[in-house]
């Protein structure tokens, strides 16, 4: 079915993590623009309020996805879309990464996700409908990238746990998909590119020559996909990876 874009999400309501910058600001406001009311969430309180002004379909609340109380409590409103977007970058190979460093990757970017989907999952199956959309990367069980060790283990797990959910509540109303983008020109790569030190602009170039297109990703280009997974449009979709790399990992 294919609906006017103004109106692909009319009626639904979403929750949406890490949307105070980057692919999670983008997808919050894609997702009201397409009629959806949309609870944006963020640790950062600062990174919140501007999206209010932005969208009458939006509101915010400071969220710690590592914090399970708080994730439950959050939870308590009915929910038809999920979208997992908080995540942590970990660099270096495991020789690199010490026991604190996996365990934090792990639970910013995995357990987060346990923690949600448990607590939405009950609503969603009352109501026999609902869609989760968890944020992945081609850096994972798709494609091996230097020096993403951690990160690399933890977007593997996502799709694991991903592909699981929808196995499990496929006849029952509730979809999971996941997204894995390549490198996308977000908040969060510019202050990696800093903290790397040295030439800025030749650390930028060295992310952009490695792109088959000859450019990075923008998050408006995550969020449509986004969008499209949150909606009736993509009601026959479930389990699947969906990579969205400008074909960084072909």
């Amino acid at each position: 079915m294919i609906l006017e874009t103004s109106r692909r999400l009319a009626g639904k309501r979403a929750l949406v993590t890490a949307a105070g910058a980057g692919i999670g600001r983008a997808t919050a406001l894609a997702f009201a623009a397409a009629g959806a009311e949309v609870l944006a969430t963020d640790i950062d309180a600062s990174a919140l309020p501007s999206l209010e002004g932005l969208h009458p379909g939006i509101r915010t609340q400071v969220l710690d996805v590592t914090d399970p109380e708080a994730v439950a409590a959050i939870a308590q409103h009915p929910l038809d879309v999920l979208f997992n977007c908080a995540g942590f970058v970990h660099a270096g190979t495991i020789l690199d990464t010490d026991e604190s460093a996996w365990r934090r990757s792990f639970a910013i970017n995995v357990d987060s996700m346990y923690h949600l989907c448990r607590a939405v999952l009950p609503g969603m199956l009352e109501r026999r409908q609902g869609s989760i959309v968890n944020m992945s990367s081609v850096a994972s069980s798709i494609k091996g990238v230097p020096n993403r060790f951690a990160y690399g283990a933890t977007k593997a797990a996502v799709i694991g746990l991903t592909r699981s959910i929808a196995a499990d509540f496929v006849s029952r109303g509730v979809r999971c998909n996941a997204i894995c983008p390549g490198t996308v020109k977000t908040p969060s790569l510019a202050e990696r590119v800093r903290a790397l030190g040295g030439d800025e602009t030749a650390a930028w170039k060295s992310f952009t020559d490695r792109q088959p297109m000859g450019r990075l990703g923008e998050p408006g280009e995550i969020a449509a996909l986004a969008v499209y997974l949150a909606s009736d449009e993509s009601s026959f979709t479930t389990g699947t990876v969906h990579v969205i790399d400008g074909g960084w990992s072909n």
